[in-house]
């Protein structure tokens, strides 16, 4: 599929942290993703082992989560473990993936945060720019911000919010399961995140195509 390249991946750890605070600027975290039009959702993992990573993008139906398409990419490792820098670690080799697709996916569920970010640019953000079609960051652990107590079923969801701004929200895909933080990544919005997530999470903690993009990203 076509994507949108906005800058070299080749960067100090400061010059990255310069060029979020730049990027975030274009993130659209407020618009509706159409959930009556959604045909074709890809689930975007990537796997570190001995300083190689592979990325694996899986394209399933929606609502039936049959596979239609898998575009892997493999490469050495080139930015270190940074809270807060993953995109600048698995940038490079998602691309790879991501330029591999032949389906046109109409959302983009990624392993990792959207707008639930430090600086409101995760990866779920920073590669939405590339795709220029709604993505969606699904972390399994908080990166940032508070949130009230939360209810034990599933569905149940409550506001993210990090020095008093909404970023994202915590939601329980399972019942008496630890939540995940759900963020819009660009493109969509808060709402319609957690909606799509909980439809794309029938049986398990994760939504569907995650794990089974998680399930390909560590078969190496």
């Amino acid at each position: 599929m076509e994507l949108h390249p906005r800058h070299a991946w080749d960067l100090t750890p400061a010059e990255a942290v310069t060029l979020q605070r730049q990027l975030r600027n274009e993130v659209v975290a407020d618009q509706p993703i159409d959930l009556s039009a959604v045909r074709l959702v890809a689930g975007v993992d990537v796997s570190v082992k001995n300083e190689r990573s592979r990325a694996a993008v899986l394209v399933v139906t929606f609502p039936g989560f049959l596979l239609v398409e898998t575009a892997v990419a493999e490469r050495p490792t080139p930015f270190p473990y940074i809270p807060g820098l993953l995109s600048f670690r698995e940038g490079p080799v998602l691309e790879e993936a991501f330029g591999r697709l032949r389906a046109e996916p109409d959302v983009f569920l990624f392993d990792g945060m959207g707008t639930a970010h430090p600086r409101r640019i995760g990866i779920a953000s920073h590669m939405g720019l590339w795709l220029q079609r709604p993505t969606i960051g699904v972390g399994k652990t908080r990166l940032v911000g508070v949130n009230a107590p939360l209810p034990e079923e599933k569905g149940a969801h409550v506001p993210l919010i990090d020095r008093g701004e909404t970023i994202g929200a915590v939601v329980r895909t399972r019942t008496a399961t630890h939540p995940l933080f759900i963020s819009p990544g660009h493109l969509a919005d808060i709402p319609s995140a957690v909606e799509l997530v909980l439809a794309c999470s029938p049986k398990y903690r994760l939504p569907e195509p995650i794990r089974l993009a998680h399930k390909t990203a560590g078969d190496f």
